[in-house]
């Protein structure tokens, strides 16, 4: 499920991860429709497109899975009467950012599917990029497909598995043999909870608990916001399975060597809530750091350092904390602009960043200012909060980024566009200074990334071309693709 982004550098807007996984089963029997609710809620961040709940009663009939979902952010999807209505002590939830396949609600999951064996509710994080290949395979034995997302593949995929495979969990891990690329699984079958994460860890997925119930989510942010505690991380490889019986079971089949893995870095300069730990790592203390290196590789003289909301103020605090230059507010974000808001005109599309983020021109006025983002994508917007920074009295601006440049696509779930796209594609950095009117420009070094990320291994494809699997040859999107018409809605919804 990749997609691509007309102009990634809308401020609030940002790269985009596409999605957000949580499931729980509670063994004593409670509702869990609300906690999944709240569990998707503190996920809000890693899509805000769609998103839906699913859960089912394990006393009762198998095969009785009560679901809905919807297009619009979580609390305008769900209201405390559609709760009420949804009955179960085990079930999935997930948030989407649109990806392959349409904006609609029919792509919008978790996806529950009844067969033979009984029902499975699954949601989905990642992509696959060898969606197409197995996607014709079962359109060829006759597989009639109601979306145009590649969770639609998997679901499939672990279905027809079931039917050879002793347990639910078997068929999950049979299935997962059969992918390549990333994912993070939370699938629901009436008597199970199961978890799954691809061999490399691109995506990541954790487990928790509370009191008599387990939880699998995909940032540790979402078991704080329930009252959960935080069990562990599920490893790149591993299948868990968690019943009342037998509590968590492990099965690594598919596990590589530790050296192999590849984590999405992503997670730690963007993605992730600042409040999250991944993999035993704090989300927050990374982008600390990764300032501290930022003022260490990329010095300048200023009187303030500034990041630009939300992502770039835990690294411009560490810019100041090193630098010793004072970390202040310069941008105020407007936190009422959501997806109905109404877009300007395309003559007046300047004026939407100034709609979201002002700039407080009390505290920049006649300074240096050292302004911090995650990334630079396309620059056009880097330009425009430039410029406002400008008209509002800056002396000086210097811009630093705590990542090093973009210089390939990614296919592994992250919307980097093609090379040609890219500003940093065939242009040095003094060239991109000049196009976004900086003062001076400095990236994070690429060494600093492990660091970043305390020695995990990591994967750097965006920044390097050097992919931890082979890449796809075609565009991984498939036949069911509408470039054209994504390409649309993307500029439509980056107008806001």
């Amino acid at each position: 499920m990749t997609t691509m982004n007309t102009d990634k550098d809308m401020p609030l807007q940002g790269l985009h991860e596409e999605c957000g996984v949580f499931g729980i089963y509670d063994f004593d029997g409670s509702d869990v429709a609300s906690s999944i609710y709240y569990g998707l809620f503190a996920l809000q961040h890693r899509g805000q497109e769609s998103c839906g709940i699913a859960v089912s009663e394990t006393s009762g009939p198998k095969g009785k899975i009560s679901s809905y979902k919807g297009m619009g952010l979580v609390n305008e999807v769900f209201d405390e009467e559609t709760l009420e209505k949804m009955k179960g002590d085990i079930g999935v939830g997930h948030v989407r950012y649109s990806t392959a396949g349409a904006s609609t609600r029919e792509n919008a999951q978790p996806l529950v599917l009844n067969y033979v064996k009984g029902t499975l509710a699954l949601a989905h994080n990642g992509n696959l990029i060898n969606a197409k290949e197995l996607r014709k395979d079962l359109e060829y034995t006759g597989a009639i497909f109601q979306t145009t997302i590649d969770s639609e593949v998997i679901a499939y995929h672990i279905a027809r598995e079931r039917l050879n495979s002793k347990t639910a969990e078997e068929a999950v891990r049979r299935a997962c043999m059969k992918l390549k690329g990333a994912y993070a699984l939370v699938v629901a079958s009436p008597r199970k909870l199961i978890g799954a994460r691809d061999p490399f860890g691109f995506k990541p997925l954790c487990i928790g608990k509370r009191d008599n119930a387990y939880i699998l989510a995909s940032e540790t942010c979402a078991l704080d916001t329930i009252g959960a505690t935080f069990v562990r991380d599920v490893r790149p490889g591993e299948v868990v399975t968690i019943t009342p019986e037998k509590g968590i079971e492990s099965d690594f089949s598919r596990a590589l060597p530790s050296e192999q893995e590849a984590r999405c870095i992503f997670e730690y300069i963007y993605f992730a809530r600042p409040d999250s730990h991944i993999d035993g790592v704090s989300v927050y203390a990374s982008r600390i750091k990764a300032g501290k290196f930022l003022a260490m590789d990329s010095p300048v003289e200023a009187d303030l350092v500034t990041g630009v909301p939300e992502s770039g103020n835990a690294a411009a605090l560490g810019y100041s904390l090193q630098s010793g230059i004072p970390y202040g507010t310069a941008f105020v974000k407007n936190g009422y602009v959501g997806r109905t808001f109404i877009k300007p005109k395309q003559s007046s599309r300047e004026s939407s960043v100034q709609v979201k983020l002002n700039v407080l021109k009390e505290a920049v006025a006649g300074k240096r200012v050292i302004m911090i983002d995650d990334s630079i994508v396309r620059g056009t917007t880097s330009d425009r909060i430039v410029r406002m920074l400008r008209e509002a009295g800056a002396k000086e601006v210097h811009v630093r980024i705590s990542s090093p440049p973009f210089l390939w696509p990614c296919y592994f779930g992250t919307d980097i566009p093609e090379r040609e796209q890219l500003i940093a594609y065939n242009r040095s950095i003094e060239e991109i200074r000049q196009i976004i009117g900086a003062d001076s420009l400095g990236y994070l070094q690429l060494e600093r990334l492990s660091e970043m990320a305390e020695g995990l291994p990591i994967c750097t494809g965006c920044f390097t071309g050097k992919y931890p699997m082979e890449p796809p040859k075609e565009d991984i999107r498939g036949e069911y693709y509408d470039k054209e018409a994504d390409m649309a809605k993307k500029l439509e919804r980056n107008l806001l």
